[in-house]
Protein backbone atom coordinates (compact mmCIF):
# COMPACT_ATOMS: atom_id res chain seq x y z
CA UNK A 1 0.00 0.00 0.00
CA UNK A 2 1.50 3.16 -1.00
CA UNK A 3 1.57 6.08 1.23
CA UNK A 4 -0.40 9.07 1.21
CA UNK A 5 1.45 12.21 2.74
CA UNK A 6 -1.52 14.54 2.01
CA UNK A 7 -3.93 11.93 3.30
CA UNK A 8 -2.24 11.69 6.87
CA UNK A 9 -1.24 15.23 7.27
CA UNK A 10 -5.50 15.47 6.90
CA UNK A 11 -5.88 13.00 9.31
CA UNK A 12 -3.73 14.80 11.83
CA UNK A 13 -5.30 18.45 11.42
CA UNK A 14 -8.76 16.47 12.01
CA UNK A 15 -7.68 14.93 15.07
CA UNK A 16 -5.93 17.51 15.96
CA UNK A 17 -8.80 19.60 15.99
CA UNK A 18 -10.57 17.13 17.87
CA UNK A 19 -8.33 17.08 20.52
CA UNK A 20 -7.71 20.95 20.69
CA UNK A 21 -11.42 21.95 20.61
CA UNK A 22 -11.79 18.91 23.84
CA UNK A 23 -8.44 20.29 25.73
CA UNK A 24 -7.16 23.48 24.57
CA UNK A 25 -2.88 23.65 23.37
CA UNK A 26 -1.52 23.11 26.79
CA UNK A 27 -4.40 20.05 27.62
CA UNK A 28 -3.62 18.34 24.12
CA UNK A 29 -1.53 15.37 23.96
CA UNK A 30 0.37 14.55 20.63
CA UNK A 31 0.11 10.78 21.66
CA UNK A 32 -3.86 10.97 21.51
CA UNK A 33 -3.45 13.11 18.25
CA UNK A 34 -1.58 10.47 16.18
CA UNK A 35 -3.46 7.42 17.61
CA UNK A 36 -6.74 9.17 16.56
CA UNK A 37 -5.25 9.95 13.25
CA UNK A 38 -3.75 6.52 12.94
CA UNK A 39 0.06 8.10 12.38
CA UNK A 40 3.07 8.29 14.37
CA UNK A 41 3.80 11.26 16.58
CA UNK A 42 7.01 11.79 14.54
CA UNK A 43 4.51 12.74 11.75
CA UNK A 44 3.10 15.46 13.92
CA UNK A 45 6.80 16.85 14.03
CA UNK A 46 7.30 16.17 10.36
CA UNK A 47 4.66 17.85 8.82
CA UNK A 48 4.24 21.03 11.24
CA UNK A 49 7.37 21.21 13.65
CA UNK A 50 5.70 21.54 16.48
CA UNK A 51 2.50 20.94 18.97
CA UNK A 52 1.96 24.75 19.09
CA UNK A 53 2.46 25.09 15.07
CA UNK A 54 0.14 22.10 14.28
CA UNK A 55 -2.50 24.26 16.92
CA UNK A 56 -1.75 27.27 14.14
CA UNK A 57 -2.08 25.52 11.19
CA UNK A 58 -5.41 23.64 12.57
CA UNK A 59 -6.98 27.23 13.61
CA UNK A 60 -5.77 29.07 10.16
CA UNK A 61 -7.36 25.67 8.02
CA UNK A 62 -10.89 25.84 10.44
CA UNK A 63 -10.91 29.86 9.71
CA UNK A 64 -10.22 29.89 6.06
CA UNK A 65 -13.03 26.95 5.32
CA UNK A 66 -15.08 29.08 7.25
CA UNK A 67 -14.44 32.10 5.64
CA UNK A 68 -15.27 30.44 2.25
CA UNK A 69 -18.38 28.94 3.82
CA UNK A 70 -19.70 32.69 5.18
CA UNK A 71 -17.79 35.54 2.97
CA UNK A 72 -17.48 38.54 4.24
CA UNK A 73 -20.16 40.89 3.61
CA UNK A 74 -19.14 44.45 4.70
CA UNK A 75 -22.32 45.69 2.69
CA UNK A 76 -24.52 43.68 4.52
CA UNK A 77 -23.45 42.69 8.22
CA UNK A 78 -27.20 41.61 8.96
CA UNK A 79 -26.92 39.07 6.76
CA UNK A 80 -23.14 38.33 7.13
CA UNK A 81 -23.48 37.60 11.25
CA UNK A 82 -26.92 35.34 10.59
CA UNK A 83 -24.88 33.19 7.88
CA UNK A 84 -22.24 33.23 10.53
CA UNK A 85 -24.18 32.64 13.92
CA UNK A 86 -25.93 29.18 11.33
CA UNK A 87 -22.28 28.33 10.99
CA UNK A 88 -20.83 28.50 14.47
CA UNK A 89 -24.46 26.59 15.41
CA UNK A 90 -23.18 23.87 12.68
CA UNK A 91 -19.69 23.43 14.15
CA UNK A 92 -19.53 24.76 17.85
CA UNK A 93 -16.14 23.09 17.90
CA UNK A 94 -14.74 26.20 16.14
CA UNK A 95 -16.00 29.00 18.46
CA UNK A 96 -14.52 26.73 21.01
CA UNK A 97 -11.01 26.74 19.30
CA UNK A 98 -10.87 30.18 19.02
CA UNK A 99 -11.64 30.59 23.04
CA UNK A 100 -8.98 28.29 23.71
CA UNK A 101 -6.52 30.42 21.45
CA UNK A 102 -8.00 33.62 23.19
CA UNK A 103 -7.14 32.19 26.62
CA UNK A 104 -3.54 30.73 26.04
CA UNK A 105 -2.23 32.68 23.27
CA UNK A 106 -3.18 36.35 23.52
CA UNK A 107 -1.30 37.34 20.12
CA UNK A 108 -3.03 37.80 16.79
CA UNK A 109 -0.80 35.32 14.04
CA UNK A 110 -0.42 37.17 11.25
CA UNK A 111 -2.64 35.22 9.09
CA UNK A 112 -5.43 36.42 11.32
CA UNK A 113 -3.62 40.32 11.25
CA UNK A 114 -4.05 39.95 7.67
CA UNK A 115 -7.85 39.04 7.77
CA UNK A 116 -9.09 41.50 10.13
CA UNK A 117 -7.54 44.34 8.27
CA UNK A 118 -9.00 43.47 5.22
CA UNK A 119 -12.04 43.20 6.51
CA UNK A 120 -12.03 46.38 8.58
CA UNK A 121 -10.81 48.05 5.53
CA UNK A 122 -13.53 46.79 3.36
CA UNK A 123 -16.04 47.43 6.19
CA UNK A 124 -14.28 51.02 6.39
CA UNK A 125 -14.58 51.52 2.70
CA UNK A 126 -18.64 50.82 2.58
CA UNK A 127 -19.20 52.82 5.58
CA UNK A 128 -17.23 55.49 4.66
CA UNK A 129 -16.35 55.49 8.23
CA UNK A 130 -12.38 55.25 9.01
CA UNK A 131 -10.48 52.52 10.47
CA UNK A 132 -9.99 52.32 13.62
CA UNK A 133 -14.35 53.01 13.86
CA UNK A 134 -14.47 50.08 11.18
CA UNK A 135 -12.41 47.81 13.81
CA UNK A 136 -14.32 48.54 16.84
CA UNK A 137 -17.78 48.10 14.73
CA UNK A 138 -16.27 44.60 13.79
CA UNK A 139 -15.40 43.81 17.02
CA UNK A 140 -18.87 44.49 18.38
CA UNK A 141 -20.52 42.60 15.34
CA UNK A 142 -18.62 39.34 16.07
CA UNK A 143 -19.36 39.69 20.26
CA UNK A 144 -22.86 40.15 19.72
CA UNK A 145 -23.06 36.92 16.99
CA UNK A 146 -21.20 34.87 19.17
CA UNK A 147 -22.92 35.79 22.85
CA UNK A 148 -25.61 33.32 22.47
CA UNK A 149 -22.86 30.25 21.51
CA UNK A 150 -20.71 31.33 24.43
CA UNK A 151 -23.88 30.79 26.73
CA UNK A 152 -24.52 27.03 28.61
CA UNK A 153 -27.14 25.55 27.09
CA UNK A 154 -29.33 25.93 30.65
CA UNK A 155 -28.78 30.14 30.34
CA UNK A 156 -29.90 30.06 26.80
CA UNK A 157 -32.87 28.19 27.23
CA UNK A 158 -33.91 28.26 31.05
CA UNK A 159 -37.60 26.84 30.56
CA UNK A 160 -36.28 24.28 28.17
CA UNK A 161 -38.89 25.03 25.54
CA UNK A 162 -38.13 23.84 22.16
CA UNK A 163 -34.09 24.24 20.98
CA UNK A 164 -34.75 24.86 17.10
CA UNK A 165 -37.47 28.02 17.65
CA UNK A 166 -34.93 29.78 20.88
CA UNK A 167 -32.55 29.35 17.86
CA UNK A 168 -34.21 30.94 15.53
CA UNK A 169 -35.53 33.73 18.12
CA UNK A 170 -32.00 34.25 19.15
CA UNK A 171 -30.62 34.33 15.46
CA UNK A 172 -33.32 37.13 14.78
CA UNK A 173 -32.14 39.12 17.39
CA UNK A 174 -28.53 39.17 16.78
CA UNK A 175 -29.71 39.93 13.37
CA UNK A 176 -31.20 42.86 14.92
CA UNK A 177 -28.75 43.98 17.55
CA UNK A 178 -26.02 44.06 14.45
CA UNK A 179 -28.34 46.14 12.21
CA UNK A 180 -28.59 48.86 15.24
CA UNK A 181 -25.25 48.97 16.02
CA UNK A 182 -23.94 48.86 11.89
CA UNK A 183 -27.02 52.04 11.28
CA UNK A 184 -25.74 53.64 14.37
CA UNK A 185 -21.76 54.00 13.03
CA UNK A 186 -23.10 55.34 9.60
Amino acid sequence: MAYDSEATRARLLDAAYEEFVAFGLAGARVERIAKAATANKQAIYAYFGSKDALFDAVLDTRLQVLADLVPFRPDDLPEYIGALFDQLCLDPGLLRLTQWKALERSDASESEREAHSEKATALADVLGIGLEPAVDLMMIVLAVGQAWLLTSPALRNPVGNNEAARRRRHRASVIAAVRAVASASR
